[in-house]
């Protein structure tokens, strides 16, 4: 930390509205040599505040420093500046503002003391900051993936942040949520990848939150995963399906499962995943069909259509190959599909 040696170092407080001051005048300014001074000096600003947060090779970090440092960053809205001005930061500043936002979550209170995120029996300050003070910073990280410079950033952002019950649910209840599905189609591979990533964890972290929102906005949240299993990009489909299983396998999503093994229109998708060509798209759709055939309490219209469709069932099995898989289990679990299909009425038999 050789900044720290000078004659006059600044204070971590000092650091933070001097860190501000570039930032609004990064954010304001047409003329290149200013913009480009601006942006040097922010992020020799924030290097600093990285090294109080971390020490060096030579000091460890200084707990009251590290304290006054976090405080000035609320207290003078620093992070809202930072994440704002994120366009306009250079890249290794980028990752400096991830370590700012990592920093403050993991802290249970601004009094140097660290608790993990998912045991903390308050959130931590700038939790509240989020949801309260700024709460547009959060819409701002979600919208993310329409900035393709800093995707990436704000992707690895809005993920440590929804770590925390009240961050997620502000999340799912945003109208913002919904363009998750639309930024898993981006034609950039490694932003699409991430936005899944993020679509991911906002539904299956906090259980029992994910579990209301399923159930309380299933018709919305279907229409979009079935679109995104329609998709013609193979990693968005499997993907897709592949959240959409690890959903309807969670116990306590049991409304949501209800509504969903009473609909004729999710055993026809299923069966749209059972003829494609990928081996790993029919293991999923395979992966669902078993909870329709096994589903004791099958609806008249699910049944109706598991006999019509009967002998496609039994010759999908002819061909299914599932030693390929290496997994012990799908060999039992796919004898007992195609025993529960065998014992269905024929077709001609129920007309």
């Amino acid at each position: 930390m050789a900044f720290l040696f000078k004659r006059d170092p600044k204070s971590p407080p000092e650091l933070v509205r001097a860190l501000n001051d570039q930032l609004i005048k990064l954010d304001n300014t047409n003329d290149p040599s200013t913009y480009k001074k601006s942006q040097d000096d922010a992020g020799r600003y924030l290097k600093q505040i990285k090294a109080i947060i971390y020490g060096d090779d030579e000091n460890e970090p200084q707990q009251d420093q590290i304290q006054l440092l976090l405080t000035e960053i609320l207290q003078s809205n620093s992070l809202y500046l930072s994440t704002f001005t994120l366009p306009k930061l250079d890249f290794d500043s980028r990752k400096d503002v991830v370590v700012m936002y990592s920093t403050l979550l993991r802290r249970n209170s601004l009094n140097g003391m660290k608790q993990p995120a998912t045991t903390s029996s308050s959130p931590p300050p700038v939790v509240d900051y989020l949801l309260h003070a700024q709460p547009k910073i959060l819409d701002y990280l979600l919208r993310g993936p329409e900035h393709s410079e800093i995707a990436l950033v704000t992707g690895q952002i809005i993920r440590d942040c929804i770590k925390f019950e009240k961050i997620n649910k502000h999340v799912l209840y945003s109208p913002s949520f919904w363009n998750l599905f639309k930024y898993v189609e981006n034609p950039t591979f490694e932003i699409a990848c991430d936005a899944m990533m993020t679509l991911n964890d906002v539904l299956t972290i906090h259980k029992k939150l994910v579990s209301e929102f399923l159930a309380n906005n299933y018709e919305a949240f279907m229409t979009k995963i079935n679109g995104l299993i329609k998709s013609t990009n193979y990693v968005t489909k499997r993907q897709s399906v592949k959240l959409l299983n690890d959903l309807v396998s969670e116990k306590a999503n049991l409304q949501f499962l209800h509504k969903y093994f009473a609909d004729t229109r999710n055993l026809k998708y299923t069966m749209l995943l059972l003829s494609e060509k990928s081996k790993n798209l029919q293991l999923e759709g395979f992966h669902l069909l078993k909870f329709f055939v096994a589903n004791p309490k099958r609806t008249p219209k699910v049944n109706e259509t598991l006999i019509k469709n009967k002998f496609n069932f039994l010759e999908f099995f002819k061909t299914f190959d599932v030693a390929s898989f290496h997994d012990s289990s799908l060999l039992e679990e796919r004898n007992y599909v195609i025993k529960q299909i065998e014992e269905l009425p024929d077709k001609n038999a129920v007309n």
